[in-house]
Parts: C-alpha cells; sequence; structure tokens
C-alpha cells in the first residue's frame, strides 16, 4: 500500500489539523488570561500552545517526508470551538488533551505499527505522553482558576516576581510587588 493511502497519513492529517487548532484555541485563551492581568497564566498557556504547534509540525514532516508535496489529503473530523472564558477553555483543553493522549494517539499508533511504520507510531506514542502531561497542567489550571487559589497554598511557599525577581514566602502571593508594584499576575505560577 502507498503511503497516501494508507490510515496512518490520514491520522497524520488530522493529528496536524487538530494540534494546529489546539495550539489557536490556547493562543485565545492566553490572549484572554493576559487581557485580564494573568501574565503567568498566560505565559504557561502559551508555553503548551507552542508545544502544540511543534507536534503538528512533527506531523506535517511525516506527511512531506512520506508523501512530499500534496495538494489534499481527505480527512474527516470534528474540530470544537469551546473556551468562551479562560475557566471554560482551560477546563476544555484539559479534557481535549485527554483524549488525545488516552485515546486518539495511542490508537493512531496502533494503526501505524500495524501499517509498518514503527517510526511514527512511537512518535505518535511520545506526543501522546506530552499530552497526558498538558491535560495534568490544564486540570491544575482550571481547579486553581476556578477556586481562586492560583496565588494560594494551604502552608507557607515562596512566591516569586516574574517582573523583579522579588521573593516573600506566605500561604497566598502578594496583590501587589512590594518591590516593583506589578500585580499578582505576575506572580510565577507553583505547577505540578
Amino acid at each position: 500500500m502507498e503511503f497516501n493511502q494508507s490510515e496512518t497519513c490520514k491520522n497524520l492529517a488530522a493529528s496536524f489539523a487538530g494540534e494546529c487548532q489546539a495550539g489557536m484555541r490556547y493562543q485565545l485563551i492566553a490572549r484572554d488570561a493576559l487581557s485580564q492581568g494573568y501574565k503567568t497564566l498566560s505565559d504557561e498557556i502559551r508555553h503548551i500552545a507552542k508545544n502544540e504547534t511543534y507536534h503538528a509540525k512533527v506531523f506535517f514532516d511525516y506527511i512531506l517526508q512520506n508523501c512530499g508535496n500534496t495538494k489534499n489529503i481527505e480527512i474527516t473530523n470534528g474540530f470544537p470551538f469551546e473556551g468562551d472564558t479562560i475557566e471554560n477553555g482551560l477546563k476544555f483543553a484539559a479534557d481535549a488533551e485527554n483524549k488525545e493522549s488516552k485515546l486518539i494517539y495511542p490508537q493512531y499508533a496502533e494503526i501505524a505499527k500495524r501499517e509498518g511504520y514503527d517510526e511514527i507510531a512511537d512518535t505518535f506514542l511520545k506526543v501522546a505522553e506530552v499530552e497526558e502531561h498538558h491535560k495534568i497542567m490544564f486540570e491544575y489550571l482550571y481547579k486553581n482558576f476556578k477556586d481562586g487559589s492560583l496565588f494560594k497554598n494551604s502552608q507557607p511557599v515562596v512566591y516569586e516576581c516574574s517582573n523583579c525577581g522579588y521573593r516573600f514566602t506566605a500561604e497566598q502571593a502578594f496583590s501587589i510587588c512590594p518591590l516593583c508594584k506589578s500585580s499578582q499576575g505576575f506572580v510565577k505560577l507553583r505547577l505540578p
């Protein structure tokens, strides 16, 4: 079977499209977070969005390596349009990353393996591992954003201003940095 007729080729195209869209959705959530004063939350989300863009590039490169320039690869996939608020965007992102890590990419890996594309199968599994980490991050961000504890802890911890580096030990981060006067949204997040 020619590569461009394989399920693996179609799965790579669907993965490319899905990762591009996820990256853009995350950029939009990050933009909203920044506009509401959550600079470090925005930075974390943008970091994940960058990861998604690189996943898309890996899938794109496999298509080019195996098919060359291709005018069109027909795929039929549902692409979500959810995330009207920061909170909803974080929740949806966690759910989407879970689906990718547990269902989609492992299934695509099995198909690639069965079709004899071991390297691509391995790549799908590696991306699934990263998506699992993204799920954990988004679950943490969602829970803590929703309950207002992004900048709180049950015991004293070190909080650091991402602008000037001022460090402060407490159960709750400062509202305004005592050194540079940046808002709490510039406090480095304590991530899992």
